[in-house]
């Protein structure tokens, strides 16, 4: 009797899981069609809205071209400053206590928590006509904000916590027993940190750039503000996509919108093969 008790609740208990497991994957996979796969789809959709030549014409008009040119020049220029950023400052935060560590690791943090739009403005205060810098840079005829070099210094702030975020939790994990061993042995710093750190770090590296290089490439906020919205000049993708939309232009906003679509969707399935590198890698090695 008891066990047949036991068995009843038990399979009541496994029915209540099932329904549970399967409302949740029902919420989840309606959120993500809905708030996903749906505007994506309708992106699409209106890109090739009016025929696949009008969206040739569209990719292929001057403002379009010199606006996928500037978001490529501010990506290539951001992305390895980041890069040599993030690794530097994972390496000091992870291999040496100093004083104003917690500082460095708030500072890194930073974009995370300030407004892209205020983050664009800090500059305008900075290096407009009437900030603190403005004067000596136009005494000297150079130009940062509403020019190329404020969408860089922009573009720089909101991605430069990217490569650091993603490398500083696994060289804290890591340790540096494997780099000491180098190091009394008698391989030089640049040598073990290229045959020890380096292959150990790489997927989580590899992460930290496709995530920074994402960012750089479809940021808004930040270069909207310093960028002066100058056709063919300074506008970026992600702005001549607004410029074009606002000027009932939908097709080339549309198009532009499908390359960054595009972005995304490559840059989702990258981070997903880097995530299982990463964890495959981290399982092998616990073994």
């Amino acid at each position: 009797m008891s066990a047949a008790i036991s068995r009843t609740v038990h399979q009541s208990t496994l029915d209540d899981a099932n329904w549970v497991r399967w409302s949740l994957i029902t919420i989840a996979l309606g959120f993500i069609i809905l708030f996903l796969c749906v505007p994506l789809a309708l992106v699409i959709i209106q890109a090739f809205a009016k025929g696949f030549d009008a969206y040739l014409s569209a990719l292929s008009q001057p403002d379009m071209q010199a606006a996928m040119r500037l978001t490529l020049l501010t990506a290539l220029i951001t992305v390895p400053l980041n890069t040599v950023f993030g690794v530097a400052a994972a390496w000091a935060i992870t291999r040496f206590e100093f004083r104003g560590k917690n500082l460095l690791i708030t500072l890194i943090d930073l974009p995370f928590s300030v407004s892209p739009v205020i983050s664009g403005l800090i500059f305008v205060l900075l290096f407009g006509t009437q900030g603190w810098m403005g004067e000596w840079f136009l005494e000297h005829d150079i130009k940062v904000i509403f020019a190329v070099p404020g969408i860089v210094l922009a573009t720089l702030f909101i991605t430069f916590p990217f490569v650091a975020r993603q490398l500083i939790p696994l060289m804290q994990e890591m340790g540096s027993e494997e780099e000491e061993a180098a190091l009394s042995l008698g391989s030089s710093g640049w040598r073990m940190f290229f045959l020890i750190t380096l292959p150990n770090i790489k997927w989580a590296l590899l992460y930290g750039v496709l995530l920074c290089n994402a960012r750089a490439m479809g940021e808004f906020g930040a270069v909207s503000v310093v960028s002066g919205h100058i056709r063919s000049l300074t506008n970026t993708l992600p702005l001549h996509v607004e410029v074009s939309y606002n000027e009932y232009d939908s097709v080339s906003a549309f198009a532009g919108a499908s390359i960054l679509a595009g972005l995304a969707v490559v840059t989702l399935i990258l981070k997903t093969f880097l995530e299982w590198k990463q964890k495959n890698e981290r399982a092998t090695a616990s073994l």
